[in-house]
C-alpha cells in the first residue's frame, strides 16, 4: 500500500467521540468568525468586489470563504505541521455538507478527517520546505480533499485518487512576506477549492497517483529537501490532530504569540512606564518569518516580532486595531530598538513547543524577564469555551453583525453535533457578503 492509502485507512478507522464532535464545532466557530472578520478588512473588500462581479459556483465561493478566513490572522494553527487547517478544511466541509444535505455530525466528522490528513502530511514535509513553501497552501489541498471525500462518500480507492490529485495541485510560496503582499489569503482559498475539485473528479473515476507523497516524482521529492515520511502515520492512537491544534488569542502570526504573551505580562508590571530596552529570545523559524523591525504595512506588522512586542508593551493589549498606520507610528520608536535572537531552549523545543523569552529594561532601570514554554491557546494552555465564544463574538461583530446576531450564529455553530440536514451556515455567510 502507498503512504496515501495507509493514511486514508488510518483516518477512516479512527473512532469519533461526542467530545471530538464538540471540539470540532469550536474550531468551525473559530473559522467562521475569522471569515466574517476578514470580510470587513481592506483585503476582504477586494475579494468581495471580485465575487460580486463574478458568477461563482459553490467551490469558488468556498475559495472566497477560505481566503477571508485567513486575512485577520485569527485562525487556528497546528504546531507540528505549521499549518492553519481551519481556513482550508472548514469552508469546504460547510459548503459541500450543505450542498449534499449532510447532518451537522457528518460535517464535523469531515472536518476531523480533513484536519487529520492536512496536519499529518504537514508534519512530514520537513523544516526546509517551510523556508520557501507555505505549508498551509501546499498541504491544504490534502485536507480539503479528505473532508470532501468523507462528504461525497468516496470509497478508499476514490479517496486515494482525490488525495493524489490534490497533491499534484500543491503550491504556495513565501515570497509574499518580502513586501507584505496579499498572496497568503489566496493560498488558503485555492487549497480549499483544489482539494474539493480533486474529490469531485475522483467520484467520477478520475484517477490520481497512489504515490503522490513518496513517489520518485512526487510531493516529497519535488518540494521537501528533508522530508520526514514516518510522521504521516506516526502515533496512530493519539488524539485527533484537531485536538492538538492551537487557537490564536491575538490577530498576528502565531510565531509572534509567545513574545506577545510575555510582553503583556511585563506591560502590567511596568504599570504605565515605558520600556527602554527590549530583547526577544526565541526559535529560528520565528526569526525567518517575523524579523521585521520597521513594518511598512498592516500585514507586515502582523508578521513582526518587534512591532507585536512593542505594541503589547505600550498598550497592554493586542487586537485588530493594533496594526494600523497610527499604531505602527506609535510603536515605531520602540519596535526599531527591539533585539531578536534565536536561543535555547526555545530553538531546540520548536516545533513541539513554540516558546520565547522577553527581557525588558524599564525607563527607571528596572529589569523584567518573562518566558513562555508554550503559547496561550495551545492544547497545554487551551482557551476555555467561554473565551472561545467571546473571541468569536468579537470577530463577528467586527465583521458587521450585532451582538444578538453574533450570539445566535455562535449557538447555531455549536449545535452542529445535533443538527439535522439543512444547515445553512455557509449560505448565510455568502449572503452576508452579497455574493449569493
Amino acid at each position: 500500500m502507498s503512504l496515501t492509502q495507509q493514511l486514508i485507512a488510518l483516518i477512516r478507522k479512527r473512532p469519533v467521540s461526542a467530545a471530538d464532535l464538540d471540539a470540532a464545532a469550536l474550531f468551525v466557530l473559530d473559522a467562521v468568525a475569522s471569515a466574517y472578520a476578514g470580510s470587513a478588512t481592506a483585503v476582504g473588500t477586494i475579494l468581495r468586489d471580485w465575487a460580486g462581479g463574478a458568477d461563482l459556483d459553490t467551490k469558488r465561493k468556498a475559495l472566497l470563504m477560505g481566503a477571508l478566513t485567513h486575512i485577520t490572522e485569527t485562525d487556528d494553527l497546528h504546531r507540528a505541521s505549521v499549518t492553519h487547517p481551519g481556513c482550508v478544511v472548514v469552508p469546504a466541509a460547510l459548503a459541500l455538507g450543505e450542498q449534499s444535505g449532510a447532518s451537522g455530525e457528518r460535517m464535523l466528522v469531515a472536518v476531523l478527517q480533513g484536519f487529520e490528513a492536512m496536519c499529518r502530511i504537514g508534519a512530514a514535509v520537513g523544516p526546509a520546505h517551510y523556508r520557501i513553501w507555505h505549508n498551509t497552501a501546499t498541504c491544504g489541498p490534502f485536507g480539503s480533499a479528505m473532508a470532501a471525500a468523507a462528504l461525497l462518500g468516496l470509497d478508499d480507492e476514490q479517496a486515494m485518487y482525490a488525495l493524489g490529485n490534490a497533491g499534484t495541485q500543491s503550491s504556495g510560496l513565501w515570497q509574499f512576506i518580502e513586501d507584505g503582499s496579499m498572496s497568503k489569503h489566496l493560498h488558503a482559498g485555492r487549497a480549499c477549492e483544489s482539494g474539493w475539485l480533486a474529490a469531485e473528479l475522483a467520484a467520477r473515476g478520475f484517477s490520481g497517483p497512489a504515490e503522490i507523497l513518496e513517489g520518485r516524482k512526487g510531493f516529497f521529492a519535488a518540494a521537501c529537501p528533508d522530508p520526514r515520511p514516518d510522521n504521516v502515520l506516526a502515533r496512530p492512537d493519539d488524539a485527533w490532530q484537531l485536538r492538538q491544534t492551537s487557537i490564536k488569542p491575538w490577530p498576528s502570526c502565531r510565531h509572534t504569540h509567545p513574545s506577545v504573551d510575555c510582553a503583556l505580562e511585563i506591560a502590567s508590571l511596568l504599570g504605565g512606564a515605558q520600556a527602554r530596552e527590549v530583547e526577544i529570545r526565541t526559535y529560528q523559524a520565528a526569526l525567518d518569518v517575523c524579523d521585521c523591525p520597521r513594518p511598512q504595512t498592516e500585514y507586515q506588522a502582523k508578521f513582526s516580532l518587534q512591532h507585536t512586542a512593542a505594541i503589547a508593551l505600550l498598550d497592554g493589549r493586542v487586537w485588530l486595531d493594533s496594526f494600523d498606520q497610527a499604531s505602527r507610528r506609535r510603536a515605531e520608536n520602540l519596535s526599531s530598538r527591539v533585539q531578536v535572537t534565536a536561543a535555547e531552549p526555545y530553538a531546540s523545543n520548536y516545533p513541539g513547543a513554540w516558546g520565547a523569552e522577553l527581557n525588558v529594561v524599564g525607563e527607571s532601570g528596572d529589569r523584567f524577564r518573562v518566558s513562555r514554554k508554550d503559547c496561550r491557546g495551545d492544547p497545554e494552555l487551551a482557551l476555555g469555551a467561554d473565551e472561545m465564544r467571546a473571541k468569536a463574538i468579537g470577530l463577528l461583530c467586527y465583521g458587521g453583525l450585532d451582538e444578538r446576531q453574533a450570539g445566535e450564529l455562535c449557538d447555531g455553530v455549536l449545535s452542529l453535533p445535533s443538527t439535522e440536514p439543512g444547515s445553512d451556515l455557509f449560505t448565510t455567510f455568502i449572503r452576508h457578503l452579497g455574493a449569493a
